[in-house]
């Protein structure tokens, strides 16, 4: 997350000034002696000559090595902060503008004729604790600079007419910007916050000061002589300059300029007692705004606190924060929340603010920015989060450091409290060093509620009990942080995995609008985030072989990340950001919906006869319930998804309710830490209602699909619906009979040995109770796709179209006689022994074992292994017999077969007849004798339950 040290536009008008980046420093000599810089340094490369002259003016020297170009900066310790009585505030601003009134030698004419002609535009800025003077010219000018300046400081010189002059133009600058809302909101927040400190004003000062500061000619003359001296001052000269020849130029022009007698005591505000909340009503049009403040300390370069605070704050409700995004981006709540924490010589404030779109949600992002200001008082940041913000602070000032005046400028805003080079070393050495207890210390130091100042504006009414200021605390005891129950499953393997289960699948696709589920799962896992985009952060992943995948099924949707724990805050802080704060970009959306389209057209419908088989027999099973249609959609359903659409059910699915997660391998607090705080990104709500399982009626008969598909062999489907599911007290037994029939590769697989082995009709035959997509490829079932509506299932590889029938008609039989005679014991023995063991292949992966765990949880079940293996030991081969006369039958079938000649097919299935198979090569009469008789078995489909389908029909709508 990006930490920035410079302020925006947006700040610097809200200061009325420019940031204050850093300032003090350490004593840098005086009399007269030159210090060289360090010759090492972290950030700047220069060797800077640093001379505090007798008169207490300090000079610093930096050769850019830039040439030709000259950078002068003059910061002068006077601003809000040295206006401390009353009635008397905005003097430093006044005379930011008063200094261009000219001296009896230079008038404002010569004044402004001699910078012309060297080409300069002089500029000034205020804030609370400097003015500053600058300017970027010609290095022969120099000299010419100094004179004119050093002038113009010790001898400037106004009328009351020019004073008062002056004063109406400062009203007018007022005037100008009494229209703009932020300033006022920041001026308010400053007014409630302070009760003596002169930070109680802005650097323009009070409306009725301002009005009045025609009649205070007497008392400029005063506050110029206090402030403008030497001892306040610091010349900065960097660029393309020998620092011997301009520090004797400044001692030639400034040497005489005299230290002032008076000194006076700034004001100390006394520490806060009480929360304050202060409503502002705006006269003009404007969105709410919320401020949050909290009294914050002094910038110092020897106490962390200021720095931590200010590295925190960025970090949290930067503009890369996970808050920032979930208001602006996922809920939509507001169009901007930045943070701001002033750097100032004094104690000053830490600062949220955000500007809300409806006044009812005034509460609530108040509230939000508040649970979280609760949560970093608890929790600290990551280290490696902070470590990653700390790189790229340190670039990125380095990068804007590219010329002369930039890096003048800079210096001058470290420079001017102690007026020392080193300060703006001495700051990044603590940013650098800085610690998540560091963080952490500082929050639970200052973030406390009685330094809280809370400030709405608006233009209308804004919600009952907006005034009523809730205390940190009482968001510790209802922080989301602590509500997830995070499965845990710690080993010592360095690899580790997290998952997240989301109650959203295809059931909870919109009528007309199927495939939105896994649209919009494609887009929070393949696609931009609002950060970075996908190839950014595909490139940032690829070298530390990390993932986040994503799965969507009937009713989940599951996402996995998996990483070396050594790089785990690099995968937290690139990829859940997708699933959090998806960037939603229409080049993305059409992207991935093309694809799907292709999944669904070309690979599923084109190029695999057996799983398009699957799907149909899904869709035949399911007809007319939300389980009927395919995860990928119908191509219509998908033409008529919109990017809306998207957005939408992302944020009705993707909830905090919603969700299960599970980490696994190698995980320590941190990470736990980390995955709770992502978590907590996501909105409240309870998701999609889980669905109850269809009541499918079962039809009499059996029930063909043909599929019509120019192909040179026919896949066929068969089975039936299910009430069995791994709740259900005879899963285990169902799993049982499924598995003495047929796994994927298993030499135990009867429909197998009956119909590839004996006969060579095929390559495989096999069964299942669960669903199973992608069964070619997988010889385990692919956990997180738990259904409350099952199949049980026949699975007959692709026959040639002459023996389709005859496999069809042998699948059959052999369930038949399952049914009708079971399984002998010892058959049940051989298949419970084989299973009690194979259960702990299927969790063999650290991988598996999550997600079985998950899986359990969202089904309400005991661990997969334990139930199976609890169920197997009590059952007796009775017990499966029973169910399968309980669940199975062989006469009430839903059928899909793919063939080319649809209607050849069609005729041979009503037609019923006696069914040969002619082998190449001899077989025992056993056998022939059992395919004469299944041969002649009668299938009994009726015309009216045989439908053919052209492939280019399939899933059309």
């Amino acid at each position: 997350m990006k930490i920035s040290m410079r302020l925006g536009l947006l700040a610097v008008l809200i200061s009325s000034m420019f940031p204050v980046l850093a300032s003090a420093t350490a004593d840098s000599g005086a009399g007269g002696k030159l210090l060289p810089a360090q010759e090492k340094r972290d950030f700047l490369p220069f060797k800077a000559t640093e001379k505090l002259l007798p008169n207490g003016l300090k000079v610093i020297i930096i050769p850019t090595g830039m040439p030709n170009l000259i950078s002068l900066q003059i910061p002068v310790q006077t601003g809000a902060r040295n206006e401390f009585e009353a009635g008397k505030s905005g003097f430093s601003h006044f005379f930011e503008h008063m200094m261009f009134r000219g001296t009896k030698e230079f008038p404002p004419d010569k004044y402004g004729e001699i910078l012309a002609r060297a080409g300069v535009r002089p500029s000034a800025y205020t804030s609370d604790d400097l003015t500053n003077f600058h300017m970027t010219f010609f290095k022969d000018d120099l000299e010419t600079m100094l004179k004119i300046e050093a002038d113009r400081f010790q001898n400037l010189s106004f009328s009351e007419n020019d004073f008062r002059t002056e004063a109406k133009a400062v009203l007018g600058e007022y005037n100008k910007n009494s229209n703009h809302a932020i300033r006022r909101l920041v001026a308010d927040v400053r007014e409630a916050a302070f009760q003596k400190h002169p930070y109680r004003h802005v650097p323009i000062g009070f409306l009725k000061d301002i009005e009045d500061m025609p009649n205070l000619y007497a008392y400029s003359k005063v506050f110029f002589e206090r402030w403008y001296r030497p001892e306040y001052t610091s010349i900065v000269i960097a660029g393309d300059v020998d620092p011997e020849k301009a520090i004797a130029l400044v001692e030639k022009y400034w040497g005489k300029w005299q230290q002032g007698k008076e000194r006076v005591k700034i004001p100390v505000e006394p520490a806060p007692t009480a929360p304050v909340y202060k409503p502002v009503i705006w006269s003009g049009a404007t969105l709410p705004y919320v401020s949050v403040s909290f009294h914050a300390p002094a910038f110092s370069v020897e106490n962390k606190d200021h720095a931590a605070l200010q590295v925190l704050f960025s970090l949290v409700f930067g503009e890369d924060s996970e808050l920032r995004n979930r208001l602006l981006q996922q809920e939509q709540k507001v169009d901007e929340l930045f943070d701001r924490t002033t750097s100032n010589a004094d104690p000053g404030l830490v600062t949220v603010i955000a500007r809300v779109k409806k006044p009812g949600d005034v509460i609530y992002v108040r509230n939000a920015i508040l649970e979280k200001m609760a949560d970093i008082v608890q929790n600290p940041v990551s280290e490696k989060e902070l470590a990653d913000a700390k790189t790229k602070h340190k670039y990125e000032l380095i990068r804007s450091l590219d010329n002369t005046e930039q890096i003048a400028s800079t210096l001058a805003l470290y420079i001017h409290y102690q007026r020392s080079y080193a300060t703006f070393d001495q700051f990044q050495k603590i940013i650098d060093e800085l610690t998540p207890a560091d963080l952490l210390a500082a929050a639970k130091k200052y973030l406390r509620d009685e330094g809280m100042v809370v400030t709405t504006m608006s233009d209308a009414a804004l919600p009952a009990g907006v005034e009523k200021l809730p205390g940190l605390n009482s968001f510790n005891k209802t922080s989301s942080a602590s509500k997830f129950n995070i499965l845990v499953q710690a080993s010592s393997l360095p690899q580790v995995s997290f998952k997240l289960i989301f109650n959203a699948g295809s059931v909870h696709d919109p009528v007309g609008k199927e495939g939105l589920a896994a649209l919009t799962a494609a887009m929070l896992a393949s696609a931009d985030s609002t950060e970075r985009k996908v190839d950014e952060i595909r490139q940032m992943l690829s070298p530390l072989a990390a993932s986040f995948s994503v799965q969507t099924d009937k009713e989940m949707t599951s996402f996995t990340g998996t990483v070396h724990k050594d790089n785990w805050e690099t995968l937290m802080r690139t990829a859940m950001p997708q699933l959090l704060t998806p960037g939603f970009r229409e080049e993305d959306f059409l992207r991935l919906k093309d694809a799907q389209k292709n999944a669904l057209l070309r690979d599923l419908k084109n190029n695999n006869d057996e799983e398009l088989a699957k799907e149909v027999l899904q869709s035949m099973a399911f007809s007319g319930s939300a389980f009927a249609h395919p995860v990928l959609g119908t191509i219509k359903g998908l033409d008529a998804i919109t990017l809306d659409d998207v957005r939408q059910f992302w944020r009705q699915a993707y909830t905090k309710g919603a969700v299960h997660a599970g980490i696994a391998g190698d995980v320590n607090t941190s990470m736990l830490a980390s995955l709770q705080q992502a978590l907590n990104q996501l909105p409240q709500g309870q998701g999609f209602t889980r669905l109850a399982a269809p009541v499918i009626p079962r039809h009499a008969g059996l029930a063909v699909q043909i599929i019509q598909k120019d192909n040179r062999s026919t896949a066929i489907s068969l089975g039936l619906p299910i009430e069995v599911t791994r709740s259900h007290p005879d899963f285990a037994a169902l799993w049982l009979v499924k598995t003495w029939l047929g796994e994927h590769r298993s030499s135990l697989a009867y429909l197998t040995k009956r119909i590839r082995e004996v006969r060579g009709l095929n390559y495989g035959t096999y069964a299942y109770i669960e669903a199973f997509p992608r069964g070619m490829f997988e010889f385990l079932p692919i956990a997180n796709r738990a259904r409350q509506a099952q199949l049980f299932e026949i699975w007959i590889r692709p026959t040639l179209p002459e023996n389709a029938e005859m496999a069809l008609r042998i699948s059959l039989s052999e369930l038949d006689k399952l049914i009708q005679q079971g399984l002998s014991k010892d058959q049940f023995e051989m298949i419970r022994d084989y299973l009690m063991k194979n259960v702990f292949m299927m969790m063999a992966s650290q991988d598996q074992q999550l997600a079985y765990a998950l899986d359990a949880q969202w089904l309400g079940t005991p661990e997969f292994t334990q139930m199976m293996r609890t169920q197997l030991s009590k059952l007796t081969v009775e017990d499966v017999n029973a169910a399968i006369k309980r669940h199975l039958n062989a006469e009430n079938m839903s059928i899909v077969m793919v063939a080319k000649d649809a209607e050849n097919l069609k005729e041979h299935l009503l037609a019923d007849r006696p069914l040969p198979i002619k082998y190449d090569v001899a077989q025992p009469k056993e056998l022939l004798e059992e395919d004469r008789v299944i041969g002649q078995r009668k299938l009994n489909i009726k015309a009216s339950s045989i439908n053919i389908l052209p492939v280019q029909q399939v899933f059309a709508e």
